[in-house]
């Protein structure tokens, strides 16, 4: 592969591939196609939010990071070490799954805003340039694309990488479709101890409840994020987008409570997230691939966004060089990969929520119970 791209200026000019989102899937892609000789461009919009909610980085993702070289990066980060999971589900008792008997050892609570911004910067030394904003159109003109951004940009690119997250803005366009599964929301907040003092414990912990379920887990510098896990349509009536009232339910739980225990107010805000399961469908096509939540959303209680992201990252950027290499296959097997690996991701799911029982009658839980488990198919 070979073009000219530039990070400067409005008008970019040409590329091999255009990777639209700048988190763990898209760095990932990008860094994989640089490194192959790839020409490419990112473009992303700068983050501008204050804080991002953190993810637990799964053991599993270690191979992964050392095969781009992150692992020392992540490492040596100040990223802070997670040990396992605790949960509270299908018993009052908590139940804990330890990560440090595994073959990779433990995983870690990231700063994500830390995380994606080194990322990003390794994949710009390594040479994929960086253009900021969001695709605004784009059309087929022969063998490429031709793409506009709201910053006026136009670029041309012979793949595209859609890395947006759970919107799919570029597969939408390219008339791909994402769909839903469920419409799981995310209420959480900042936590943080009086002088910044961090916590002991280095474990997630889930906790269920009539309407869904809590999440903790700490993070790096002595913040801790907590958020309730409930549908979207329950949101209102949980009275959990009150900061007061969801703190009070917070103080209700079992566990959550003693693990918040050392913070003595609410968080400054709350901030309301999407976190549902989703794949966009078909996964490829003539000249581009999704990656990251693009392709496969998954709930927070699978832990598995990062690991996702990064493989299916690298996983996107095999499937372009293969299909530029001449393997006419190469992108539909791609695509058949992520909807044979979301399929069984659900299976696991319904497995997982029909584990708790103790609320059967309560809308959130009844719809996981009554859903029909999708068939078993293979890539």
């Amino acid at each position: 592969m070979s073009g000219t791209g530039s990070g400067a200026g409005v008008t970019i000019g040409s590329c091999d591939v255009l990777v639209a989102g700048g988190g763990p899937a898209g760095c990932a892609a990008a860094l994989a196609l640089v490194r192959a000789g790839a020409d490419v461009v990112i473009v992303a919009p700068v983050a501008t939010a204050d804080w991002q909610v953190g993810e637990s980085c799964a053991p599993a993702a270690r191979p992964l990071l050392e095969r781009l070289g992150l692992l020392d990066l992540v490492a040596l980060d100040g990223h802070a070490p997670c040990y396992g999971i605790q949960a509270a589900w299908g018993g009052e008792a908590p139940t804990e799954v330890s990560q440090v008997l595994g073959p990779y050892g433990a995983g870690w609570h990231l700063d994500r805003a830390r995380f994606d911004a080194a990322f990003l910067e390794v994949a710009g030394a390594a040479g994929a340039s960086r253009h900021a904003g969001r695709v605004r159109c784009v059309w087929r003109r022969e063998d490429h694309w031709q793409l506009t951004t709201d910053a006026g940009g136009l670029l041309r690119a012979r793949y595209l990488v859609d890395a947006t997250g759970r919107p799919a803005r570029l597969a939408r366009r390219l008339g791909a479709t994402p769909i839903r599964s469920d419409r799981l929301t995310a209420v959480a907040g900042l936590l943080t101890a009086p002088g910044g003092a961090a916590g002991s414990e280095h474990t997630s912990l889930v906790e269920s409840t009539p309407w869904g379920w809590w999440y903790t887990a700490p993070l790096p510098g002595g913040t801790q994020v907590l958020m309730a896990m409930t549908d979207a349509d329950l949101v209102v009536g949980t009275h959990l987008l009150d900061r007061d009232a969801w703190w009070a339910q917070a103080q209700r739980t079992g566990h959550i409570r003693h693990r918040i225990a050392h913070l003595d107010a609410p968080p400054r805000q709350l901030r309301v997230l999407a976190a549902g399961s989703s794949h966009t469908r078909p996964a490829a096509g003539p000249g581009w691939t999704v990656a990251g939540d693009a392709a496969s959303a998954t709930d927070p209680l699978a832990a598995r966004g990062i690991l996702m992201a990064l493989a299916t990252g690298l996983d996107s950027a095999r499937a372009i060089l293969a299909d530029h290499s001449g393997d006419t296959h190469a992108l539909a097997a791609y695509a058949g990969r992520i909807a044979a690996l979301h399929q069984e991701y659900l299976r696991a799911q319904a497995a997982q929520y029909r584990r708790e029982r103790r609320w059967d009658a309560a809308p959130f839980w009844r719809r996981r119970h009554q859903a029909s488990l999708p068939p078993l198919i293979s890539a």
